[in-house]
C-alpha cells in the first residue's frame, strides 16, 4: 500500500505544524515499535489445560505477547474440536496485527505411542526402523503427520526424535522412540520424515541435540536431572551425525536435550549451554530455530524459576521457549523475566533481536 506524502496544509488542518510533519515518521515508528513485553512473548509457546482455550491465554495473544502455542492430549478430544479451538487462537493473533500472525501451533505427533491428536502416524519410529522398507515408511509417517496436523491448522510438529539408542530397553527405545542403534539409518529415515512433512507444509524438529541415545530406562530429563557421560568422540561419531543428514535436509528447527553432557560442558544441560548451541550453529551450519524442551522439566530443579530457566536458554542460544506447565500464568511469567531482562541488559539485544528475526521468519513462511 502506497501513502501520499504529508502537505504543509494537512499539517496545519491537524495542528500539528510543520515541526510535527518533520518529526511525525520517527514518532509513528516509535509508536508502533514493539514493546520489551511483545518482543519477549513472540518468543514464548504457551499451553493451557483442558479443551477449551482459556479467555487469558486469548487476551495474551491479543495483547501480542505470544509467540504460539503447544497442544497435549487433554486439548485433543477430536480434530474437529481442536480445529475449532485453532480458529479461536488464530481470531486472537488476527486482532494483534500482521506482526503476531501466523501463531506457531504445536504438538508432539512422533507416531506410536506419541500421538497427542487422533490419527497416525501408526507405526512408532522403532516399527519403521524395523519394516520391510524402512525409508519409504518413514516418508509416509511424515506426510500423514504433516497432513493430520496442517488438516486442524497446526504448523509445527516436534518430531522426529534422531535419538541413537544403545540397547533394547533403554529410554529412547523403550517407547519405540528410535528407529535405530546405527547413526545412518537414523539420519537417512528421519531426513525422509522431515522431508515429507515439511512438504505437506507443517515444520519439523529434530530432537534432542547432541542426542539421548546413551540415557538408560530410567533417565528420564522430564523428570529429573540426567548426565550422559559420553565422550566427545562417540558424541560426534554416533549422536550427532543424524543432526547432520536432517540440517542438509532443510529441518525447520531443532530441540536439544535438557541432559548434562560433561565432554561438552560440566555445568550446564545441553539446552542452557551456550558451548552446545555454538557447536549446533558453527559445526553443523543450523541456520533455522532453536526451541527448548519444557521448561518446566525436572532436569531444571537447580536453575531458578521457569522465568530465570528461560533468561538462561535465551543468553545460551534458545530462540523459542516451551512453557509446558499447561498454566497460562506460567508463560505469563516467562514472558515478564524475559522481558525484564531485555530491559536490564542480561539479555543481549543484539542476539535478542537475530533470535526473533529468525522466530519471525520461520512464522513468514509458515503463513
Amino acid at each position: 500500500m502506497t501513502h501520499r506524502p504529508i502537505s504543509r496544509r494537512d499539517a496545519i488542518r491537524a495542528g500539528a505544524g510543520l515541526t510535527a510533519v518533520a518529526l511525525g515518521p520517527a514518532r509513528a515508528a516509535a509508536a508502533n515499535a514493539p514493546t520489551p513485553e511483545q518482543q519477549a512473548g513472540r518468543r514464548v509457546i504457551f499451553s493451557y489445560s483442558g479443551s477449551a482455550v482459556p479467555q487469558p491465554l486469548l487476551d495474551q495473544i491479543r495483547a501480542g505477547t505470544v509467540g504460539g502455542v503447544i497442544f497435549f492430549a487433554d486439548n485433543v478430544t477430536g480434530l474437529d474440536q481442536i480445529a475449532s479451538e485453532i480458529r479461536r487462537l488464530e481470531a486472537a493473533a488476527r486482532r494483534a496485527g500482521p506482526a503476531q500472525a501466523p501463531l506457531l501451533l504445536m504438538t508432539d505427533q512422533e507416531g506410536g505411542r506419541i500421538r497427542r491428536l487422533p490419527g497416525g502416524p501408526v507405526m512408532s519410529q522403532k516399527e519403521i526402523g524395523a519394516a520391510s522398507d524402512p525409508l519409504a515408511s518413514a516418508g509416509r509417517a511424515g506426510e500423514t503427520a504433516g497432513r493430520l496436523l496442517a488438516g486442524v491448522g497446526m504448523n509445527v510438529n516436534l518430531a522426529p526424535v534422531l535419538d541413537v539408542h544403545r540397547v533394547e530397553g533403554d529410554f529412547a527405545d523403550r517407547l519405540g522412540r528410535s528407529y535405530s542403534t546405527d547413526p545412518a539409518v537414523c539420519g537417512r529415515l528421519g531426513a525422509a520424515f522431515v522431508t515429507a512433512q515439511q512438504q505437506a507444509g507443517v515444520a519439523a524438529t529434530v530432537k534432542h541435540f547432541p542426542g539421548l541415545g546413551a540415557a538408560g530406562a530410567g533417565e528420564n530429563t522430564d523428570l529429573r536431572p540426567v548426565t550422559l557421560d559420553v565422550s566427545r568422540a562417540d558424541l560426534q561419531r554416533v549422536d550427532q551425525p543424524p543432526y547432520a543428514t536432517a540440517i542438509t535436509a532443510g529441518v525447520e528447527l531443532v530441540m536439544p536435550s535438557w541432559a548434562v553432557y560433561p565432554a561438552l560442558d560440566r555445568a550446564r544441560p545441553a539446552g542452557l549451554s551456550p558451548v552446545v548451541l555454538r557447536e549446533l550453529r558453527d559445526r553443523f551450519g543450523f541456520r533455522g530455530v532453536t526451541v527448548s524442551d519444557a521448561i518446566n522439566a525436572g532436569a531444571l530443579t537447580a536453575f531458578g524459576t521457569y522465568a530465570q530457566r528461560a533468561v538462561t536458554a535465551a543468553q545460551a542460544g534458545i530462540d523459542l521457549i516451551l512453557v509446558c506447565s499447561q498454566r497460562v500464568a506460567d508463560g505469563q511469567a516467562v514472558v515478564a523475566g524475559l522481558a525484564g531482562a531485555l530491559r536490564n541488559g542480561r539479555l543481549d539485544r543484539g542476539d535478542f533481536d537475530a533470535a526473533g528475526a529468525r522466530v519471525a521468519a520461520l512464522r513468514r513462511a509458515l503463513g
